[in-house]
């Protein structure tokens, strides 16, 4: 465990000093929490980054101390959230407050959720590749923005965006033409969806999905079919098909986000069980159902959609117009 607390010190460093760009005037407060065995070595590598932070127990005060706490910090200075699970407060809307306020703000969600065999995946997954993500970052979001077509070739399958794309987002850690600065952490992804959800169209195939405990399942790859945007998977696992049978209650199982993800340390042989991390995992999901709250669209309110389930795809070749931009396993941009 030594040698992870240190290698999570590394890799936390470079993500305060060099993707926050935390500055030596700021504060840096550092909640926690001690349920999960892997928040004690977040926590501890938050101590060797930050030697001058301020750490607080979120279990040993009340939630009205937390919040006077947070409110306490000015402008520009970092908060910094360790937690097993989510932490609540009451109506108080963590995250949104915090870059309501302008603090810089860092999130580790979930921790419970990775067991002790996924612990070097998931500090591994917090290094900061930064010219690897930004060079790949900005050459898809360049080449997605301005695109009329996108190929997804799996084994023996094809699936077709006949489409101009939404204006791509970036979670790569460059935070320069943001308002905001931070969030859930670790990163790597590229993502968009289709500006006509009706011109998705072809078969893939899907590796891995979360279950409906939002833990991660990795199979043998399976057919998915998608027709004018609408996807269905008569040769899924049973309960694949009981997690789209649970959307079509309520919504169709549209495909929405194209995720394409590029953190290196995480791919279908290196996982960790929880999908907020695992969905930036090198290469490229799918969400299903009507939820995006990026994205708006005729009919699909932003806050409206139940439904946001994510599936990974076992991609060979992703073509965007005529140029090949995944292949053998890498991107090329």
């Amino acid at each position: 465990m030594n040698d992870l607390t240190q290698l999570a010190t590394k890799h936390l460093t470079d993500i305060v000093n060099d993707a926050i760009q935390l500055q030596s005037s700021e504060h840096a407060l550092v909640i926690f929490d001690t349920i999960a065995p892997l928040t004690k070595i977040i926590t501890d590598g938050y101590r060797g980054a930050l030697p001058n932070g301020e750490f607080l127990d979120f279990d040993s005060v009340t939630p009205e101390e937390v919040i006077q706490k947070m409110r306490s910090l000015k402008e520009g200075d970092l908060v910094v959230l360790v937690q097993s699970m989510n932490f609540r407060l009451n109506e108080f809307r963590i995250r949104i407050e915090l870059f309501a306020r302008g603090l810089k703000t860092i999130e580790h969600v979930h921790l419970a959720r990775i067991q002790e065999p996924q612990f070097p995946v998931y500090i591994e997954a917090l290094a900061y590749e930064k010219a690897f993500y930004h060079e790949k970052g900005h050459g898809l979001k360049k080449r997605l923005d301005t695109c009329s077509k996108v190929v997804v070739e799996c084994p023996g399958t094809t699936l077709t965006y006949d489409t101009g794309m939404e204006p791509t987002k970036l979670n790569i850690g460059d935070y320069s033409d943001m308002k905001n600065v931070g969030g859930t952490f670790p990163i790597g992804e590229v993502f968009t969806e289709a500006r006509d959800l009706t011109r998705v169209n072809g078969e893939a195939m899907i590796f891995g999905y979360a279950n409906q405990d939002h833990y991660i399942q990795i199979v043998e790859p399976f057919k998915v079919i998608v027709e004018n945007g609408i996807l269905n998977a008569p040769d899924a696992p049973q309960d694949f098909k009981d997690i789209l049978d649970r959307i079509r209650e309520d919504e169709d199982v549209i495909v929405r986000e194209l995720g394409l993800g590029l953190n290196r340390a995480m791919s279908k042989d290196k996982i960790v069980y929880d999908i907020t991390a695992f969905e930036r995992q090198h290469g490229m999901h799918l969400s299903l159902g009507a939820k995006h709250t990026i994205y708006a669209k005729p009919g699909l309110h932003r806050k409206k959609g139940r439904y946001h389930v994510d599936v990974f795809v076992d991609i060979d070749r992703i073509m965007i117009d005529d140029e090949v931009v995944y292949q053998d396993g890498e991107f090329h941009v």
